[in-house]
């Protein structure tokens, strides 16, 4: 006290203010980690707040961010008790056990299923007013536990889904066309992974559809590139043991669109309830407008015959699963 008291005057006496965008990340792994230094690269948060049961390894991968504050401009808190929660304005869960097969096993299912029923009761008391975004795979059932377990409006629980998928696809179709990503416009919907659903009839460069330039990019050719988009994120896992920046970026994405209520449309799983003729709540990727309410808008895509057929197919699968879900 007496160095600031030797160093300065002080005017008027130091007054709490409560964030305005204020970010829980629960899970301090790789995946969460990956989604913290990538949100904080973009500023999106004016306070960051870690979550993880292992009380070493948050507080250590908090220190190692504060000792960077220099260079950021968010203020990080860290701490194993969910009280420092408490009215954030997105709840980005990624804790759980790893996905490492095309789907998750039934331990890993279960491990994550009994980890949301201590996490998400913790984040909508404390902050109930907030978004929930789910990365925890397998991410469609995953946040239909999240939607159940929290009680919030649908337009609140949002999953990852297919939005990386997404950027793979059109990443790997700008390097077939030598296009910039960005400037091809394509869409994967329906359940995430080996579930997922390449719209073709809406992939298009300037307005061009990729079908008019080659069938075979809507077909056999087009399998393939889809099949390499499903077997990416495997590869990236059996290289490095995770994937990582990837879903940072992803999640930065998502988030940049809800807190700045940019409007923009992402594929993001969400209940597709009275969509596509699906009668039961099941959350799956469509084209989602999301800004500051979360979900404000879910596109009405035109679907072929057998892109409805695959949908069907996988909301059938989705609600088996749910079926043995007890919580």
């Amino acid at each position: 006290m007496d160095v600031r008291h030797n160093l300065m005057k002080e005017v008027s006496p130091s007054v709490s203010v409560k964030p305005s965008f204020k970010i829980t990340i629960v899970g301090a792994g790789k995946v969460g980690m990956s989604c913290a230094f990538c949100l904080l690269q973009k500023n999106l948060a004016d306070e960051l707040v870690l979550v993880d049961k292992l009380a070493d390894l948050v507080k250590g991968e908090a220190m190692d961010l504060l000792h960077g504050s220099l260079f950021l401009k968010s203020r990080i808190t860290a701490d194993t008790d969910y009280k420092v929660t408490q009215d954030s304005k997105v709840c980005i869960v990624c804790a759980g056990m790893q996905v490492k097969g095309e789907r998750a096993d039934t331990n890993q299912l279960q491990n994550n299923i009994a980890a949301f029923k201590e996490i998400i009761p913790q984040l909508a008391k404390y902050s109930p007013a907030a978004i929930l975004l789910i990365v925890t795979q397998p991410v469609d059932l995953l946040t239909y536990v999240a939607w159940k377990l929290s009680g919030f409006p649908k337009n609140r629980v949002i999953g990852t889904g297919t939005n990386l998928d997404n950027a793979r696809f059109r990443y790997l179709l700008g390097t077939e066309l030598n296009i910039n990503p960005e400037n091809v416009h394509a869409y994967i919907v329906g359940e995430q992974g080996c579930g997922s659903i390449p719209i073709w009839g809406g992939t298009n460069v300037a307005g061009i559809n990729v079908k008019d330039l080659d069938e075979k990019l809507s077909s056999e050719h087009g399998h393939e590139i889809h099949r390499r988009v499903i077997e990416s994120g495997q590869e990236v896992v059996r290289l490095k043991g995770s994937i990582s920046w990837a879903i940072g970026l992803s999640v930065t994405n998502i988030l940049n669109a809800i807190l700045k209520n940019l409007r923009c449309i992402h594929l993001v799983s969400t209940n597709a309830k009275d969509q596509h003729d699906i009668k039961s709540d099941v959350f799956l990727s469509l084209p989602c407008i999301l800004g500051s309410p979360g979900v404000c808008g879910i596109v009405r895509q035109p679907l072929e015959e057998e892109e409805e057929r695959k949908l069907r197919c996988g909301v059938e699968k989705l609600l088996k699963a749910q079926q043995e879900v007890v919580l």
